[in-house]
């Protein structure tokens, strides 16, 4: 063989075939049936609050490239998808200024002050919605009841565009769909108030598993439905984007502890499934804690990043000071990635173990 026949390059020598845009787009695509449930839930507002979110932070990291004179990367497509995540975190009648709020800290202080895709500490969209909830409390927990996209409970589109962008509707007109709620909020204030988990989410509040599972209740856009998120969640497992330590462990970190708990007292604690299909554990699961840029990359490492998502999820939607956890449980455990990736290196090959 001539020598004019090899090339000497530095590994890797064999491309799986996978790229920056194709994962980004795998992952949004996974995530387009919970996100046309919400709009079919929740009306033009949902639609509104998605469109406003996504191109603000497309906008965003264009002008911030452009500031840096780099490339355009908005065709990876990892800004839109940080846009629908945040979007997905949001109340369906969020106003237009939250949205593009969230959107430019997400993109500024979430991802390019760290250098850009790839550098980022912390997971963008839930960065941003953590710092949207602590600054804006009530504009993130106004939580309509679902109304539709049509029927007579249903906004128009000009109703819709009037709520977003002016925080009112059209003159004469009224808002049939009021506010509640989430299955969450309710068990929190109820049972703090002495009342038990039967009580909280009985009678008026009426809480239903099975619209809990299909998306029909009072939250976020993302709480829409576990059932579809999982199905995404699949997807991605069966694409191989994402492994199964993550979400295992974390559902194992938040359902385990819920469960024991339950099983002392169900008078005060709800059983594991209740956290399963309300809030936004599913999403946090399979779509936030799966980001390969702020999660470990050994497997006993992600295991471990799971549980202690799961557990502090656990921990502070029972005790702490809001009644979902999901968002803070993985930006602290988001911050202990450089540490689980240095204890959880494997031996390199051909190397012995240190005796402890």
């Amino acid at each position: 063989m001539s020598s004019s026949n090899l090339m000497f390059t530095s590994s890797p020598h064999v491309h799986g075939g996978d790229s920056i845009p194709r994962i980004m787009e795998s992952v949004i695509w996974a995530l387009m049936p919970a996100t046309a449930l919400s709009v079919l839930v929740f009306g033009w507002p949902a639609l509104l609050v998605i469109l406003i979110t996504t191109l603000s932070a497309m906008a965003t990291e264009h002008l911030l490239i452009k500031m840096r004179v780099r490339p355009s990367t908005i065709g990876d497509r990892s800004a839109a998808l940080t846009g629908l995540l945040l979007a997905l975190t949001l109340p369906p009648h969020a106003p237009w200024w939250i949205c593009v709020v969230g959107a430019v800290f997400a993109i500024l202080l979430g991802k390019q002050v760290y250098g850009g895709l790839g550098q980022n500490m912390f997971n963008p969209a839930l960065i941003a919605r953590v710092f949207l909830l602590i600054s804006f409390p009530v504009e993130m927990t106004t939580w309509p009841q679902p109304a539709g996209l049509f029927g007579d409970a249903a906004l128009s589109f000009g109703n819709a565009l009037a709520l977003i962008f002016s925080g009112h509707l059209a003159p004469g007109e009224v808002l049939d769909a009021v506010s509640s709620a989430t299955p969450l909020g309710q068990y929190r204030i109820e049972v703090s108030l002495g009342k038990t988990v039967q009580e909280a989410l009985g009678g008026n509040y009426g809480f239903s598993y099975f619209n809990a599972t299909g998306g029909l209740i009072s939250g976020s856009l993302g709480e829409t439905s576990a059932f579809l998120l999982a199905l995404g969640g699949l997807y991605l497992l069966k694409k191989r984007i994402i492994t199964w330590h993550i979400p295992v462990s974390m559902l194992a970190g938040c359902l385990i502890p819920a469960a024991l708990f339950w099983m002392i007292d169900s008078g005060k604690y709800p059983d594991p499934l209740f956290h399963l299909v309300t809030g936004g554990l599913v999403l946090g699961v399979f779509f936030m804690a799966t980001d390969m840029v702020t999660s470990p990359v050994t497997p006993l490492g992600q295991i471990v990043f799971g549980a202690g998502c799961g557990l502090l999820t656990y921990i502070i939607r029972t005790w702490g000071g809001y009644p979902e956890g999901v968002s803070f449980a993985i930006v602290i455990m988001n911050a202990t990635v450089p540490l689980l990736d240095q204890y959880t290196r494997p031996v390199v090959y051909g190397k012995a173990k240190k005796n402890v």
